[in-house]
């Protein structure tokens, strides 16, 4: 299975695709889109485009995306917001379920600890996947969603499988 993972950002939308088949995962792609253009509607445009060809290029099974949280900037959060409506509309464009995970919900899922900083988060990706260099900050975080969502996965499958034994 393919999972995508996707940091979402007006100037810098790191992604990252990972592939998991069982207890083995393996790191397939991963960049930072830069949107291009002036006016928002430019923008957001741009970052469709851009997270639409990485779509069609890797086709993952499935993606995930980082929730947005709120800062003390009112202007700076909305304008995130817009461009992760955007992020999420790709892949639902593509057919796929989008799952949404905190910031500290990934941190913990790949470092263990809700509150681990940028450097920890690229030190954890890099033993999970080995021979894997981050194009950025950005697409490190993108990774680390991937990984937490394909544990999520994981887990309800397992949970089902169990379900259904009875």
């Amino acid at each position: 299975m393919r999972v995508m993972g996707i940091d979402p950002g007006l100037v810098n939308c790191g992604w990252g695709v990972i592939e998991v088949d069982g207890p083995r995962q393996r790191h397939v792609a991963n960049g930072t889109a830069r949107p291009t253009g002036k006016a928002m509607a430019e923008r957001l445009l741009s970052l469709h485009e851009l997270l639409t060809e990485v779509l069609a290029q890797h086709a993952p099974d499935a993606c995930a995306v980082e929730q947005t949280f709120v800062n003390r900037d009112g202007a700076g959060t909305l304008k995130l917001g817009q461009a992760r409506g955007v992020v999420m509309l790709v892949p639902a464009q593509a057919g796929l379920v989008v799952g949404e995970y905190a910031p500290n919900a990934v941190k913990k899922a790949v470092v263990g600890v809700g509150h681990a900083d940028k450097a920890q988060i690229l030190h954890m990706v890099k033993m999970q996947l080995p021979g894997c260099a981050p194009h950025s900050a950005d697409a490190a975080d993108a990774l680390a969603i991937a990984l937490c969502h394909a544990a999520h996965l994981q887990t309800a499958g397992r949970l089902a499988a169990a379900v259904a034994r009875g």
